[in-house]
């Protein structure tokens, strides 16, 4: 064992913040890094040292990995935990860290290379018997060939990057006559988006939903479920809402999914938290998606219903400690809920919206979480992920989850942007969403600018009928103005937003 008395955080934001509050809990000095952009960051102010790495593009700072193992040097740095996104799931960064005796609090190099390419993946866990989708078993790049395969498969079918993620690379091909140019397009993209362009074919499954699995693995051959999360709600492929656990997964299928997870994470002698990814059909039939190796954002809806660190969990993996639990030792404790609260405008395609951020306050109070990165008076930079903030709440059960998501929303106070805070209020209240009878295609199916702009006209329209009669009622004794006015509702933080 080796234990780690400083952890250099490569990342920015809340996640960073967030890595930095667990390592001071468990008496860990901190390393920031930061771009140009993010010199008076909140990150940046938290942590006990921090070294600006360049310039404000990704690529001139949270993506320079020399840069970062040249700070690691110079501050006698222990340990590195690269939070989500940039140099996470790289693994020629990890084998950066290790080259220089650094502990890389994450996979091994070989496990992120392996899983990192989802045909190698899917060849790697063939072995356990775990559910796949019917496709092309390697790269395909013979357009003829793959054309032959993809009626075969039966269409419609699946164009994917085999590097790929977030969408990008893929592409849904309804008939034989559209495949040619959809193939040469994903190729395309694929090269531009991660320098690789190779492709596979999958059966496309219509109307998923997305369930992923928590899990953790130790040096010592221990690996758990820490259960699913639910995230069908998505824009462009990309996660908005998440929830823990699903509404709809049987205990017999959570625990067949979370003995498939854990094999998987076995297939690549898997250390630390992952997680691992699947589609489930209308059917109750569950495939292997892929596994991404690194901290997932929306991991704190897993805090909630296991009451575990994951973070902490993370850091004593890394220091070659053996977990504290065994898989009967984990049980699901009441709900969880996660939006996460982006700068975009829903009403506009979800266009990111960059500006100040003329008021900020977050909603408090029981059962509430938020871990974000910015303050009042803030600008949201362009040149990262426009996410805010991730928003959590949590309740006995998924209805009081719920209620104190829609309280928390209202509370909720930002000016000076759009975001994402009304898009959650309209899914929430969706009765699809409530029943638990939704997937991947809820906005597709559900969602357009003009059924928000009504929710929030509906809103504004009860507002001013309460503040009426208020007013009609102004001259009555002073005992009846106050029952009345007592019962106007708050005008919300989403509808403060659209009032600036």
């Amino acid at each position: 064992m080796r234990k780690i008395n400083k952890i250099l955080v490569a990342n920015r934001g809340e996640i960073a913040l967030r890595v930095m509050r667990t390592a001071r809990e468990m008496g860990i000095k901190t390393v920031a890094i930061f771009s140009e952009a993010d010199r008076n960051a909140l990150h940046v102010r938290f942590a006990d040292e921090a070294v600006c790495v360049g310039g404000p593009k990704s690529s001139e700072s949270y993506l320079r990995g020399d840069k970062i193992i040249e700070v690691c040097r110079q501050l006698q740095v222990d340990a590195i935990h690269p939070g989500y996104g940039f140099l996470s799931e790289n693994a020629g960064f990890a084998k950066m860290a290790a080259a220089a005796g650094i502990i890389f609090i994450g996979p091994s190099p070989e496990a992120i290379e392996l899983m990192g390419s989802k045909l190698a993946a899917k060849a790697a866990v063939a072995k356990y018997n775990i559910p796949m989708v019917p496709g092309t078993e390697e790269a395909i790049t013979d357009v003829e060939a793959a054309k032959l395969i993809a009626q075969q498969v039966g269409f419609p079918i699946l164009i994917k990057a085999s590097a790929g993620g977030g969408g990008k690379g893929m592409r849904v091909v309804e008939r034989v006559a559209d495949f040619e140019e959809q193939m040469q397009l994903a190729v395309s993209e694929a090269t531009s988006a991660f320098g690789d362009g190779s492709v596979f074919i999958e059966k496309y499954i219509g109307s998923p939903r997305h369930i992923e699995i928590q899990v953790l693995g130790d040096t010592h051959g221990h690996t758990v479920s820490l259960f699913e999360r639910e995230c069908s709600i998505q824009r462009r492929h990309q996660k908005v809402i998440e929830e823990a656990p699903s509404a709809i997964l049987t205990p017999a299928l959570r625990e067949e999914m979370g003995r498939c997870a854990v094999n998987v994470a076995k297939a690549c002698d898997y250390v630390g938290a992952g997680t691992v990814e699947f589609l489930l059909d209308e059917n109750m039939n569950f495939y292997f998606l892929e596994m991404n190796t690194r901290l997932q954002v929306e991991h704190p809806v897993t805090e909630q219903i296991t009451g575990l660190d994951l973070v902490k969990e993370q850091i004593l993996i890394a220091e070659g400690q053996p977990l504290g639990f065994a898989q009967e030792d984990l049980h699901i404790n009441g709900h969880a809920l996660e939006l996460r609260v982006y700068a975009e405008d829903p009403a506009n395609n979800f266009l990111p919206d960059i500006g100040r951020l003329e008021t900020y306050k977050r909603p408090q109070g029981p059962g509430v979480r938020v871990d974000d990165g910015f303050e009042q008076g803030m600008d949201i930079p362009i040149y990262y992920d426009p996410m805010i903030a991730k928003l959590v709440t949590f309740g006995k059960d998924r209805q009081e989850a719920i209620d104190k998501m829609l309280r928390a929303i209202d509370e909720y106070q930002i000016t000076g942007i759009e975001t994402t805070l009304s898009f959650g209020r309209y899914v929430l209240q969706h009765p699809a969403f409530v029943s638990g009878h939704f997937d991947t295609k809820f906005i597709e199916r559900y969602f357009t600018p003009e059924a928000l702009r009504a929710k929030e006209d509906e809103a504004a329209d009860e507002v001013a009928a309460v503040l009426a009669a208020v007013l009609l009622n102004a001259r009555k004794p002073d005992s009846a103005t106050a029952t009345i006015a007592s019962s106007v509702p708050a005008v919300s933080g989403w509808r403060k937003n659209r009032l600036k």
